[in-house]
């Protein structure tokens, strides 16, 4: 694997949910040793790692963070606008807090919904309201983004490059190229194990696995 390959983490949910869940998202919540066990394994790797949180739950705040200084790491929270302030979720605050201890903010929209298929309001309020209420909240710029759902196509990326995001995360599950503007990730799943985890991205995938992949991501940026 070429040395200028990176290995986004992105962490969900971590402990009991404090809101309602949407359907599907209890796969990406992980319980809390979980999550800092495989924190020790990541903070372990002699590989480049950047590690993000999406959706902006509580969790962010009340274990994510304290569990990122504790062990002198750093992370990307990206969060939903729409969310801000309400039960289970970042509040403004927290915001503040993630920002004043040296993380980075940055945008996943306004209401957790696929950026396929929008209608100008929905691109205005995903895109642009949604960066400026976070940034106002941040007291500092937001200009990268995670795509909600890890979906996206290439209309959705030639926006977010129109609009001035410096770079964007998916969820591709495969390295990223540390200074490429497209960057995929892989999320952490409440099966996945510090070993687990290791063994799908530390070791190098079967040919027909990694062509798989690229045509994969591809697909979705010029369909």
């Amino acid at each position: 694997m070429s040395s200028d390959r990176v290995r986004n983490i992105c962490f969900h949910g971590v402990g009991e949910p404090q809101r309602e869940l949407e359907p599907g998202e209890d796969v990406y919540w992980v319980k809390t040793d979980q999550f800092e066990a495989i924190l020790d394994e990541v903070a372990s790797w002699t590989v480049p790692v950047r590690l993000s949180f999406d959706d902006g739950n509580a969790s962010d705040v009340e274990i994510g963070l304290p569990a990122l200084v504790e062990r002198n790491l750093s992370g990307e929270f990206f969060l939903l606008a729409g969310r801000l302030d309400t039960p289970g979720s970042v509040d403004s605050p927290g915001v503040k807090a993630l920002r004043s201890a040296g993380m980075r903010i940055g945008s996943h929209g306004m209401d957790h919904r696929s950026w396929r298929g929008l209608d100008d309001k929905q691109r205005e309020a995903e895109f642009n309201t949604a960066r400026a209420v976070l940034a106002r909240a941040a007291d500092g710029p937001v200009d990268t983004a995670a795509c909600p759902l890890g979906r996206y196509d290439r209309r959705v990326l030639t926006e977010l490059r129109g609009r001035g995001y410096t770079r964007v995360y998916t969820s591709d599950r495969r390295p990223a190229r540390a200074g490429s503007w497209l960057q995929p990730r892989y999320s952490v799943r409440r099966h996945d194990t510090p070993e687990s985890l290791r063994a799908e991205v530390l070791a190098p995938a079967p040919l027909p696995a990694r062509a798989r992949a690229l045509a994969v991501g591809t697909v979705k940026r010029w369909r």
